[in-house]
């Protein structure tokens, strides 16, 4: 069984030092610098550059299809020997809604909605990228059962930033 350690930018560093990882997935705003440590090689990183919305804004970049499906084929074939990091700016949104995407394509004959709970019995603060989630919900062909399990969750506790958690897979 491998791990999943989620975070927002200000703890990367130490999570991946505490936990030993060799993988990193960013979803992070594109003009964003990543402190990556030497120790993750670039050919262990999925760095994908979007905003945090859920509707497109001019001059803002919303996430799309392609990143969902990037994120996917990226834990898919991660080889979860060494745990794996996704992070985002502030640890609630972007990441989460990565954890919950990796969540449904490494289980998938686990309940959309009982994943939503352990996702938020992890991380109070949690509140998933709706848009990302709709993304992955269609690629894995769970048939809108992912879109309602984390609406059926609700937004997450009032946070400045997330509280690094881990998830095992």
């Amino acid at each position: 069984m491998a791990d999943i350690h989620v975070c927002g930018l200000s703890t990367l560093v130490d999570v991946i030092q505490s936990s030993g990882a060799k993988h990193v997935i960013s979803l992070i705003n594109s003009s964003m610098e990543v402190p990556y440590p030497l120790s993750i090689p670039l050919s262990q990183r999925l760095f994908l550059g979007f905003n945090d919305i859920v509707e497109k804004v001019p001059g803002l970049e919303p996430p799309e299809k392609h990143h969902a499906e990037q994120v996917i084929d990226y834990v898919t074939n991660w080889n979860r020997k060494d745990p794996l990091v996704i992070h985002c700016w502030m640890g609630i949104s972007r990441s989460t809604a990565g954890a919950y995407m990796t969540m449904c394509a490494l289980r998938p004959k686990e309940d959309e909605y009982a994943l939503a709970e352990e996702l938020r019995r992890l991380s109070p603060s949690a509140t998933p990228n709706i848009r990302l989630v709709q993304f992955a919900d269609d690629i894995l062909g769970r048939k809108g059962r992912m879109i309602d399990a984390i609406d059926e969750i609700g937004r997450g506790e009032d946070a400045f930033e997330g509280t690094p958690f881990k998830i095992s897979v």
